[in-house]
């Protein structure tokens, strides 16, 4: 579990749906931050920042559906049941739980693009948004190339048919899990190992292994529909938007992250810290520093 990971934080354990249950960490005090971590990940990933912020803020960090400690449930042809849009609902169905009407969301990876789809759907729940070392799946998928596809190859991989990368994962999960952990990290002993094992714990369930191939399909089908149906009517991000990434990773190096964003956003600022992908993890103490004054803006 997490506790060793988030000392002090209570654990809540809250239905979104019938069947789904969603497991959610928090503590502090303030104004509220939902975090929402991505894949490989689960909400233990925050374990560096998670604690400074909520020295000023009340901080919910939650596992998504199909990741961590939540429910993995049965999906569709369509996929939906893992479309970013259910998995926002999930989010929000959580914070209203919480007592929380209006909040500020920060996500990493797939966390970052449950973000994304919730301040597009629920304007008025999400204040403040800021995105983790990703651009819009739209612009990544409409601009691939051999780069991108070379460096990403899991998002090429992981939405083939079922059962196909389920039972290759599945073959050696540890060994999955530990390269692509290596691959999307930049800085010597990240992540360490007590955090690789609350991953594994988790990785290594066949359930969860089907849940995030279907959340990778969801991206590829459902999820382009319902951003090529934003982009017709012109819906933007109304929410200000922070856009960090990682500057030894592969979504700097492809793309102009803040010009994709603008985009799909009016408010928009960021910039690029000196790590890989997990931003969280490899340098906490520059996320931290750039979080809190966008967060405390009102």
């Amino acid at each position: 579990m997490t506790d060793d990971l988030l000392p002090g934080f209570a654990t809540h354990r809250i239905e979104t749906e019938p069947g789904v249950v969603i497991n959610v960490r928090s503590a502090g005090s303030g104004p509220p931050v939902l975090l929402l971590h991505g894949h490989p990940q689960t909400s233990a990933t925050w374990y560096r920042v998670a604690p400074a912020l909520a020295e000023r803020f009340t901080v919910v960090a939650s596992d998504l559906r199909g990741y961590g400690d939540s429910a993995k449930p049965p999906s569709a042809p369509d996929h939906a049941p893992y479309a970013k849009r259910t998995m926002a609902r999930d989010q929000l169905a959580v914070m209203h739980a919480l007592g929380h009407a209006r909040f500020a969301v920060v996500g990493h990876d797939r966390g970052g693009r449950v973000a994304h789809r919730m301040a597009l759907d629920h304007p008025d729940a999400v204040s403040r948004l800021a995105v983790l070392d990703i651009a819009p799946t739209l612009t990544m998928y409409d601009r691939t190339d051999r780069a991108f596809a070379t460096r990403y190859f899991w998002w090429f991989f992981l939405i083939q048919p079922h059962p196909l990368p389920e039972r290759m994962i599945g073959a050696d999960p540890e060994f999955y899990l530990r390269h692509h952990l290596a691959g999307q990290s930049r800085t010597p002993g990240v992540p360490e190992e007590r955090l690789v094992a609350a991953y594994l714990r988790c990785y290594d369930d066949p359930a969860g292994i089907h849940a995030i191939c279907e959340d990778y399909r969801a991206a590829a089908t459902i999820d382009l529909d319902h951003d090529r149906a934003d982009d017709a009517a012109g819906r933007h991000v109304a929410a200000p938007l922070l856009a960090l990434w990682g500057a030894k990773g592969t979504v700097g190096a492809l793309y102009d992250v803040l010009a994709t964003w603008r985009e799909r956003a009016g408010d928009v600022r960021g910039g690029a810290l000196p790590c890989g992908h997990l931003l969280q993890e490899e340098a906490p103490e520059a996320l931290v520093a750039a979080l809190l004054p966008f967060l405390a803006e009102t």
